[in-house]
């Protein structure tokens, strides 16, 4: 909705989502009459919020997905260069639905560059439209992070403060084995387990990014679903 606002829950939703309603703010304007000279009047108006008014938490979700199964038939290829398998194409279509019948669609996209991440994708914008609209950056250290032990949510929070914006508030990361595992675990504070085509979906409120990372911190952010294939 166009328009400044306050942020609201809506009820019934299946996460904590926000919806923006009209601020009411006073104006202040001078009227003459014969009676009385340069009397105040305070209108009530719909619009604009005042520069002072603080913005308010929002909530900022973070979807962990890790590629879908690839394919080993061809031992000749490098390990970045493996394509997904038939059964992996197919857990890809499948995870792309959940995701969309729970609404979380994200606006940003921030991806491996490896050839099964970029096909994981690949089919799940085909699937789904809101996919293929958001803003996809391929960033080829998710690739060599992931198998560095415990670095995995460090760098992912930095990559997602650089890239996103405020009014983003749905980031999807794509990755693989150990570190998003790792990731999505060392955020929510669980044991998580990501298996193939695994989407870990995490949510934390602040003005910003850096804010929501800030006020959750390490095992502050919370899990609201894994959602897989089957």
């Amino acid at each position: 909705m166009n328009g400044a606002g306050v942020l609201l829950p809506l009820a019934n939703t299946t996460t904590d989502a926000f919806r923006r309603v009209p601020l009411l703010t006073t104006r202040i304007t001078r009227k003459s009459s014969s009676s009385t000279r340069n009397s105040l009047v305070i209108e009530a108006v719909e619009g604009q919020a005042s520069p002072d008014t603080p913005a308010e938490p929002v909530a900022r979700r973070l979807i962990l997905l890790r590629h879908a199964h690839s394919s080993w038939e061809n031992r000749s290829l490098r390990d970045h260069d493996r394509p997904l398998s038939k059964s992996g194409q197919a857990d890809a279509v499948k995870v792309s639905h959940k995701l969309q019948q729970l609404g979380w669609i994200p606006e940003l996209i921030l991806s491996s560059d490896a050839r099964r991440t970029r096909e994981t994708l690949k089919i799940m914008q085909e699937q789904v439209l809101g996919f293929l609209e958001a803003k996809v950056h391929f960033i080829s250290s998710f690739y060599s992070i992931a198998a560095m032990d415990g670095q995995t949510a460090e760098h992912l929070q930095q990559a997602i403060c650089k890239y996103s914006k405020d009014d983003i508030f749905t980031v999807m990361c794509m990755g693989h084995n150990r570190g998003w595992e790792e990731a999505a675990s060392v955020l929510s504070g669980a044991s998580i387990e990501l298996k193939t085509c695994n989407a870990a979906l995490l949510e934390a409120a602040g003005k910003s990014w850096e804010e929501a990372f800030s006020a959750a911190g390490f095992g502050g952010w919370k899990l609201q679903a894994v959602v897989k294939p089957d």
